[in-house]
């Protein structure tokens, strides 16, 4: 469970971070700031958001697997990864190029999906370099 915990962490601080940009968002792009800041002000949301997602669908996978599964049929846990990743990236990429709106009115900006898939690529890294398992 030690595992979950830490990836828990992590997700509560991107969650964190997320509120953050989201909050200061509007004294940024009223000020006279470097269009390259407000850039990555308007995108970083959707950076943060394949990360939690990805995270998210990481420890359900896990515990699923571990909990719900015979031992026989349990998934091995890089492909839970790999699973909650390509779950993660439908998702976040079909709200990109607005084939749903089930995370709100969303508009359509390359830059948002350049961010969403390199927050996907990043959460990938992190669950595959942290081997993430549940115990016990």
């Amino acid at each position: 469970m030690n595992d979950i915990h830490k990836l828990l962490r992590i997700e509560l601080l991107v969650i964190v971070l997320f509120v953050v940009g989201k909050r200061s968002r509007p004294f940024f792009l009223e000020g006279d700031y470097p269009e390259w800041w407000k850039i990555f002000l308007l995108s970083f949301p959707n950076f943060c958001e394949a990360i939690i997602g990805t995270l998210t669908l990481t420890m359900l996978g896990l515990i699923f697997n571990r909990r719900w599964l015979k031992p026989e049929h349990q998934l091995q846990s890089r492909h839970i990864y790999i699973i909650a990743t390509l779950l993660a990236s439908i998702y976040v990429i079909a709200q990109e190029f607005k084939l749903h709106n089930i995370g709100g009115k969303n508009v359509f900006d390359p830059m948002d999906v350049v961010f969403s898939v390199v927050g996907l690529i990043v959460a990938y890294t992190l669950v595959h370099f942290l081997q993430p398992k549940l115990t016990a």
